[in-house]
Order: structure tokens, then sequence, then C-alpha cells
């Protein structure tokens, strides 16, 4: 292993069944899948649409700006959703938090579709936008820490990698989903009723989110670890209270923003090549909204088989070695990426999009397993949740908002290779780090 910490399961416990353990992992992996739809949906509609709805101004730029720094405050709102499912989550079961997740995500997406635009209530319009952009960042990051949980506790010893992937395979599901819902709605509608009305129609999808937190609700089970951890510091504590929190806060803090720099990278470039390269490559290189969307959508799909088959080597050779090559890949492709993509060539973006994805890929795999492997079960659910949230809003959220900010600027894509370059530096320090830790752990056993 290549973390210092217990072990995901209990191993006087009677394992679970397998029946049980697909059962929880399909759960779990169609909650991630659709939660993630849900959040995407909205940067591909930042991306076409909603500047131009809700946030009007003179200028093209200044709309996608808004629009962009709307998407951002999704991610600014992550780590409070983090932190409260965290902390209950250690505390009362990591199903709860789940299922509430899930519940906030659908009320809130449909709530997107359902809203009138700036033409029609005014500035009421882009505020309750962001509110409800707000629910979103807090239903996403209250969900990953539990999904990825319900997974990793319930996986097998020697499969925890792969059975991690099946909650990170929500992203690139999320993704062609959404892509493939957008074509659609705009093969099926007029550019005016596009604009009008047929972007609101992937928003309403939400409403399935409401129909799975039922089902998890009510069919799965709380995950072994977390019941055995809740008897044995229930033993321990005799009553007196116990802060996750306050514990992963005082104690563990530097494990978290180690987490949370070795991911960075990662988050960025995801979302730079999904909703910043589809306005940069739209807007400034005048490339068809379409092919563009179904590239992003051929792309998507390569990660259904990379993510998995990353995990299950992560299981054999170790998470962290798998990891950091990921992340030197994408600093050594930042700048080819953007060479490629300003020859302007359907063919090129593809290519550059591509070997991008592969190295996402490389370090999503193993990514949940590691994050979970950082801590002990009475603060796992806080202490990697924080850590994937920082690199969220660090990375993700201000991604597609840096990289306009940068093209404005600058007037050249080298910025934002650079920006890519900067933090794939900080991920390889992290993770240097985090392998150190880990040598002089297993030398101390």
């Amino acid at each position: 292993m290549d973390t210092a910490s217990s072990p995901l399961t209990d191993p006087t416990a009677a394992p679970p069944a397998d029946r049980n353990r697909r059962k929880v992992a399909t759960a779990a992996a169609l909650a991630s899948a659709v939660e993630w739809y849900d959040y995407f949906v909205f940067g591909i509609a930042a991306a076409l649409v909603l500047g131009d709805l809700y946030f009007p101004s003179g200028s093209s730029s200044a709309g996608v700006l808004a629009a962009f720094a709307t998407f951002a405050v999704g991610f600014l709102a992550r780590p409070v959703g983090g932190v409260i499912a965290g902390h209950l989550g250690d505390k009362r079961g990591r199903k709860p938090m789940l299922v509430l997740a899930l519940t906030l995500m659908g009320v809130a997406t449909t709530g997107i579709g359902l809203l009138p635009t700036y033409e029609t209530i005014g500035i009421a319009a882009p505020v309750l936008l962001v509110l409800l952009r707000v629910v979103q960042g807090i239903a996403v990051g209250a969900q990953w820490g539990g999904a990825m949980l319900m997974a990793t506790e319930y996986a097998p010893e020697g499969k925890r990698g792969l059975y991690g992937s099946l909650v990170q395979l929500g992203v690139p599901i999320g993704v062609v989903t959404a892509n493939t819902v957008f074509l659609v709605a705009g093969a099926a509608t007029s550019e005016s009723a596009f604009a009008s009305w047929g972007w609101r129609v992937p928003f309403f999808v939400g409403v399935l989110v409401l129909v799975l937190a039922w089902y998890i609700h009510t069919r799965v089970e709380e995950t072994p670890a977390f019941r055995e951890a809740e008897r044995a510091l229930a033993e321990e504590e005799k009553g007196a209270p116990r802060s996750p929190l306050r514990t992963i806060l005082t104690k563990h803090l530097g494990t978290v923003f180690l987490a949370g720099g070795s991911f960075a990278v990662n988050t960025a470039t995801f979302y730079i090549i999904i909703t910043g390269v589809l306005d940069y490559a739209t807007r400034e290189l005048d490339m068809e909204r379409s092919a563009v969307l179904t590239v992003s959508l051929c792309v998507s799909l390569t990660q259904l088989v990379l993510i998995p088959a990353s995990a299950a080597l992560s299981d054999r050779i170790g998470r962290l070695r798998i990891y950091a090559l990921g992340a030197v890949g994408l600093l050594v492709w930042a700048v080819p990426l953007f060479l490629l993509i300003d020859t302007k060539s359907l063919l090129w973006l593809a290519v550059g999009t591509f070997v991008t994805s592969c190295f996402l890929s490389i370090m999503y795999g193993p990514q949940a397993a590691l994050f979970a492997e950082l801590f002990t079960a009475e603060m796992r659910y806080t202490g990697a949740s924080l850590g994937y949230q920082i690199a969220a809003v660090f990375g993700g959220g201000l991604a597609p908002f840096m990289m306009v900010l940068l093209l404005e600027a600058t007037g050249t894509s080298m910025a934002v290779s650079a920006y890519i370059i900067g933090l794939a530096v900080i991920a390889l320090i992290s993770i240097r780090i985090l392998a150190n830790r880990a040598r002089t752990a297993d030398g101390g056993r």
C-alpha cells in the first residue's frame, strides 16, 4: 500500500456477500454518474448560452466570464458540502449523506431548467442562478465522499482501486450523457429554439436523481467499515462527543492539503478540455459547436476503459506510482495540447484532447482508493472529501475562468499551457511528499 493508514475493512468482520458488494458498487457508481451529469450540464450551458440569457452585456467575453464565474461558484461551495457531509458521514454514516446529496442535486438541477431569464425577471434571474449553482456545489461536494466510500469500504481485499474506479467512472459517464443530451437538443431544435428553451431539456433529467436517492435510501446498507468504526469509537469514548472535522483540522490538515495539491492539475485540466476548450474553439476559433461537442463525447468514452484499467494496475503496483505517471504526462503534454487545438483542425483537436484524457484517466482511476487510504475510517469521509474539494476549488472551479482571463490578457493559448504546467509541478511535489511519508511509515512497522 502506498499510504500509511489502516485498512478500509475490518479483518475480523464477516465479509459482505458478493451480491451485496455488486449492488452497493452499482448504486455508488450510478449515484456518481447522475450527480456529475447534473453538474456538467451547467458547464456546457455556461459555455453555450447562459452568458447571453442571464448576464447580458455588450461584450461576448464579459458574458462568458460571468457565466464561468457562476460555474466557479459551484466549486467554491463544494468544500462546504464536503465538510458538512464528511463530518456527519463520519458520525452518522455514509448512506444518509449520499441520499441527501442526491436529493439536493436533483432539486437544484431541475430548478435551473425552470428558471426564467434576465429578460423575464431581471436581476433576480442571475441571483437565483447563482444560488442554485451553490446548491449544486454543496451537493456534489457531499456526494463524492459518500459514493467513494460506499464502493471502497465494500471492496474485497486487493480490489479497492478497481471498486473505487467505478465511482470515478461517473465523471466520463456524466460528460458523455450531458454532451449527448445537448447534441440531441441542438439537433432537434433551431438555433433560436435552442436558445429559447432547448437548452433547458438536459436539466430536467435531474428529476431521475430523486428516484435514485429513494432507491439507495430503501435498498442499500451502510458500509461494514463505518459500522465497525462506530462500535469501536463508542466503546473507546464512553459517551464523549467526537468531532471528525476537529481531528482532521488539528492533526491531519497537512495530508488534506497534500491530497488537494496532488489532484488540482487533474481537475483543472479536465475542466479546461471539457468546458474551456468548448468556449475557446467555438467563440475564438469559429469551430462548429456540434462537432466540438462530438469530439468531447468520443474522448470521454475512452475514459470508460482507461479509468478502471489504471485503477486495477494500481492495485498491483501501487497507487502513487500510477498517479505520478499521469501527472508527468499532463506536464509534458500541456504545450502540444494547445498547439494542436490552435490548428483549428477537428482532427488535431481530437488528438490533443484524447492524449490529455489518457493522462487524466491514469491519475483519476486510483485516486478514490488513494484518498480513502490516507485516512482511518472514523475520519475518512471528512479527510478525503476535503482533499478532493480543495483541488476542485483551486483547480477545476477556476480553470475555465482562468483560461478566458489568460487568453484575453496574453492573446496566446500558451498561457493556458503554462497554467497547467504550474499545477502539474505542484502535483508532483505533493506526490513526492506523500510517497516519502508512506516509506517512512512502512519502515516503522
